[in-house]
């Protein structure tokens, strides 16, 4: 017999090797040319199964490539629409209307409702010939006291130059940082149900130092300066640096409220419950001289324009900043890292 490597070596498990043991009977040369023939088809099959693998490799690889070309083009073409044929506020009708500006949501420097977008939205309006007046339509529960503050300044500079009136609008909501906003307005209109005032200042926090002994967690800090860490949620903080920030937020709070006498003047009733930090309805604040009238927002623009014609002068969000901050925000809620660029809220 022939040093045939395909006949030579140990016999093989029948059940396995059938194709390749041959009949009984068969000659060496026939039983060499099955078992190349078996090994070919077993080649084949190989082959096939590279080959397919290949081809579903290429289609997932060419699907992932299609999909992220569409999202490029689709993020440009929204982009380059907003630019030049939906930029709120640049095309400045004929017809007389409001000029609104939203203030919806949160307040704060990360957020669509900030200073920087808002005050951009005031000036369009203000700066267009055929809007009678600047609207801003508000619902937010308030935010950052900065962003506020910018805001509110803006409008009180408006305001005082007197060429249009300055008008706020509440929908659902108008408290703290909101309706510090809506101070500065000249005119400020609610629902009979809509939700107004909380002027007041908050810091809220947690206290995990016990938690962290029970399961045997040490906590290292170091710092340069003795109170750096006074607001550690991992430390207790002690009377000194509660009396000094409990400083902080009543300062910050006879600023909000002196800011709310500037702009409400003697509309506002002597009752000590207005800067309490509670909030009223829309009916009740009348009363209490925090709102002017009750309407909403069509009934102001037909008392000023004879009509429900009004525009939105609020800028537009950029799509892919929109997004970057929607991925932004997600990632931060879900690793447990969200929280506001400052500790004391409106």
């Amino acid at each position: 017999m022939s040093d045939d490597r395909w006949t030579e070596g140990p016999e093989v498990a029948s059940g396995k090797t059938d194709a390749m043991a041959g009949a009984p009977g068969d000659s060496a040369e026939a039983l060499r040319e099955r078992q190349r023939l078996a090994q070919m088809g077993m080649m084949d099959r190989w082959i096939d199964g590279v080959l397919t693998e290949q081809r579903r490799a290429r289609r997932w690889k060419l699907f992932f490539r299609l999909m992220l070309l569409t999202v490029v083009l689709v993020t440009l073409f929204t982009s380059v629409y907003s630019l030049f044929w939906d930029s709120s506020g640049t095309a400045m009708p004929a017809q007389r209307h409001l000029g609104i500006v939203e203030v919806n949501g949160v307040i704060a420097s990360d957020s669509p409702a900030n200073a920087e977008r808002i005050i951009k939205g005031l000036n369009r309006a203000w700066d267009s010939e055929s809007a009678a007046a600047v609207v801003l339509h508000i619902n937010s529960p308030g935010g950052s006291p900065v962003q506020s503050q910018r805001i509110y300044a803006e409008i009180m500079r408006l305001r005082e130059q007197g060429d249009k009136p300055i008008i706020a609008v509440i929908e659902d909501l108008g408290a703290s940082g909101a309706y510090y906003i809506a101070a500065a307005a000249d005119e400020i209109v609610a629902s009979p149900v809509s939700l107004v005032g909380s002027i007041g200042v908050i810091y809220a926090g947690f206290g995990f130092e016990e938690a962290i002994e029970r399961i045997g967690v040490e906590r290292r800090v170091l710092t340069a300066g003795e109170n750096k860490a006074f607001l550690d949620p991992f430390q207790p903080m002690d009377e000194a640096s509660e009396d000094f920030w409990q400083s902080v937020l009543n300062q910050t709070h006879r600023q909000f409220v002196d800011d709310v006498r500037a702009g409400r003047g003697e509309r506002l009733s002597d009752s000590p419950d207005i800067f309490s930090g509670l909030i009223w309805s829309g009916e009740q604040s009348v009363a209490l001289g925090l709102v002017d009238q009750l309407g909403s927002l069509e009934q102001v623009a037909r008392a000023q324009v004879g009509g429900a014609h009004w525009e939105d002068y609020t800028p537009n969000l950029d799509p892919f900043e929109r997004l970057t901050r929607r991925f932004t925000q997600v990632v931060a809620e879900v690793l447990g890292v969200d929280a506001p660029n400052t500790p004391l809220r409106f």
